[in-house]
């Protein structure tokens, strides 16, 4: 019964914190910063199917591409890239609400 009262109490003061990011280049300060709200946000982006680790996390302007170390405390980044943005998918979205 003691026991059990102290995994609780020492469980409850764990917080989790966001995954350490390393940049491999000299990515803006925007760029990292951007994909620390996304990773403290919690999401996962795609995965690689051709390499385990490695995942596209899709941002408001960038598209990352990560290498996620299986312990889950660091991320590489290894490259962002600019969102293309269709204009006319542009037009047609804000012309078209969804209902």
């Amino acid at each position: 019964m003691m026991i059990s009262g102290f995994k609780e109490r020492t469980m409850s003061n764990i917080s989790k914190q966001p995954p350490l990011i390393e940049d491999l280049r000299a990515h803006s300060a925007e760029q990292l910063a951007e994909l620390r709200v996304l990773l403290g946000a919690g999401i996962a982006g795609r995965p690689d199917k051709r390499r385990p680790g490695f995942f596209e996390i899709d941002g408001v302007a960038n598209v990352y591409y990560v290498f996620r170390y299986p312990t889950g405390h660091k991320v590489l980044l290894l490259a962002a890239w600019q969102r293309e943005v269709d204009p006319v998918a542009e037009m047609v979205a804000y012309s078209c609400p969804a209902a």
